[in-house]
């Protein structure tokens, strides 16, 4: 194949959404295609306000990240904006009620605690794996009970998985 012929079809710019047809994760298949091709750049997308969502497409290597609910940023400014070289991100996941709380309300470390109950994981379990004690576990747990209103884990994983706000299988 000629150099020109090559470089016609090389690939720029891929957009990829976080859920796929298949149940795959696009954060995983971009991962994947970052390793093999690390000058593609990645726009991901989602409708999905799961927390770790930009923070795993940004570790992933990619460009930018685009919510398709929210209209701060239009789509095609975006694509615009990445194949330039810029790279463009939310500031933050977009917010939804959990109980009586916000979701900003919770900080990442009960988001992670909140996720490790969504993958059925023991008080203990979860310690060992945040390399805390299952005190300190307890006391995440305590905190969004307060701001939830709920008291117990299973109403915060209910809700957490109902608002799409953790998404173990992505």
């Amino acid at each position: 194949m000629s150099n020109s012929l090559r470089k016609r079809n090389q690939i720029d710019l891929v957009v990829m959404d976080v859920c796929t047809e298949d149940g795959s994760s696009g954060l995983v298949s971009a991962e994947k295609i970052k390793k093999l091709h690390p000058n593609i750049k990645i726009v991901i997308m989602t409708s999905m306000p799961e927390y770790s969502f930009i923070s795993r497409s940004k570790k992933a290597g990619c460009e930018s990240f685009w919510y398709k609910e929210m209209g701060d940023m239009e789509f095609l400014d975006v694509l615009d904006r990445t194949v330039n070289g810029e790279s463009v991100y939310p500031d933050k996941s977009p917010s939804v009620q959990i109980g009586e709380a916000s979701s900003e309300e919770l900080t990442d470390r009960e988001f992670d605690i909140i996720r490790e109950l969504v993958m059925g994981k023991s008080y203990q379990e979860i310690a060992d794996d945040m390399n805390i004690s299952v005190n300190t576990v307890k006391g995440h747990l305590k905190s969004i009970y307060a701001k939830t209103g709920y008291k117990k884990s299973l109403q915060v994983v209910v809700d957490a998985v109902g608002q799409r706000l953790v998404l173990p299988d992505f």
